[in-house]
């Protein structure tokens, strides 16, 4: 019990850590092939990171903690697992509830969201259900025969022909469940409606937001961690060079962010979720800068400045707040500073002027 708990935890930190990884993409693609973002999808595209991960762990681990174990056996007659059954059944008399009935069971239904992810997910077919089912059963249990390919001096589990025919069963039967999810939402392909402009909401701003939270955070810890190790090997003193990685990952995160927002007017969050801004009172040569000064990019800069100045970013923070709340649209301070509205970017052009639809909440 403590190794399935053990290994179902690790493959919820490697997909929790695979979804951050992935969140912007994600949400860019979302918009772009479906026109938005459901919960639905969203929890089914976490699930399957968790899944893709528990695989692994359920079938490698844990693994030996010394080479000093007892090398397993291996089974090459196909469906030995049926005289097994009848065996096992013979002697307990028990049909739903024998433990090797279970193992079996659980066998299959280790692949049964394999096949359903494929078809609701990839709009993949029973075929190709099957092929990956078969392919990434092979791979297991091939890592399994070698002892993790040579990293241990013979195999610490069973390689089993058996589990390559249940576990692609398995991947077909997924397949054929998914038939129970509604076709529109079904596939990755670009449905019909994803360029129909919608409503800018706080929610979808919000999400926009986070987005560029995200962002940030990867990029600016990303180049910190590498310049750390560089210095590392050149400095060799912990002390010395964690500073400096930080201010450099910051300042290289706050640079892109920059570079984007000049080159398009939209930060990378507003591009993955599809708004822009309508023209305002300002020109463009200030209403670009302006829309970095008041987004997460300088939040992180400030954040960084010695008391009292960081003080400023927790400001940001709280303004960035109010005025979500503030606008319909969650335009922010630039928004409100230049009279600007958010806008779906598969809108038309939008007349600048302020309407009173999108005005604040009395």
């Amino acid at each position: 019990m403590n190794n399935i708990l053990g290994s179902g935890m690790l493959a919820v930190a490697l997909g929790g850590i695979v979804a951050f990884l992935a969140f912007i993409p994600f949400v860019a693609v979302s918009y772009r092939r479906r026109g938005g973002l459901t919960t639905g999808r969203t929890l089914l595209w976490a699930s399957a990171a968790v899944y893709f991960w528990a695989i692994w762990t359920y079938t490698l681990v844990p693994v030996p903690e010394s080479d000093d174990y007892r090398c397993a056996g291996r089974n090459l007659r196909p469906f030995e697992f049926v005289d097994e059954i009848r065996a096992a059944v013979a002697v307990s008399g028990r049909y739903l509830t024998d433990p090797v009935v279970l193992q079996v069971a659980l066998n299959v239904l280790l692949f049964v969201p394999l096949g359903f992810f494929l078809r609701v997910l990839g709009g993949r077919g029973i075929l190709i259900a099957g092929l990956v089912g078969l392919g990434i059963s092979g791979i297991i249990e091939t890592t399994q025969l070698t002892g993790v390919w040579g990293i241990f001096p013979c195999a610490y589990r069973v390689f089993d022909v058996d589990d390559l025919i249940i576990n692609t069963f398995g991947a077909l039967l997924g397949s054929l469940l998914a038939f129970a999810v509604p076709k529109k939402h079904r596939g990755a392909q670009k449905t019909p409606d994803a360029e129909i402009p919608r409503p800018v909401t706080r929610g979808r701003r919000l999400l926009g937001i986070l987005c560029d939270v995200v962002g940030v955070g990867l990029v600016g810890s990303g180049v910190a961690v590498a310049v750390q190790a560089v210095l590392l090997l050149v400095v060799g003193d912990p002390g010395r060079t964690g500073d400096i990685a930080s201010v450099t990952g910051n300042t290289v995160a706050a640079l892109v962010w920059l570079v984007v927002i000049l080159g398009t007017g939209r930060s990378i969050g507003d591009l993955a979720t599809r708004v822009r801004y309508t023209d305002g009172v300002l020109p463009r040569w200030l209403a670009r800068p302006l829309r970095f000064l008041t987004g997460a990019a300088a939040y992180t800069v400030l954040a960084a400045l010695p008391a009292p100045w960081s003080l400023s970013a927790f400001l940001l923070a709280v303004a960035t707040v109010v005025m979500l709340f503030v606008w319909r649209d969650g335009r922010g301070l630039t928004g409100w500073i230049g009279r600007r509205r958010l806008v779906d970017d598969r809108e038309g052009v939008v007349s600048p002027t302020v309407d009173a639809a999108s005005g604040p909440l009395r």
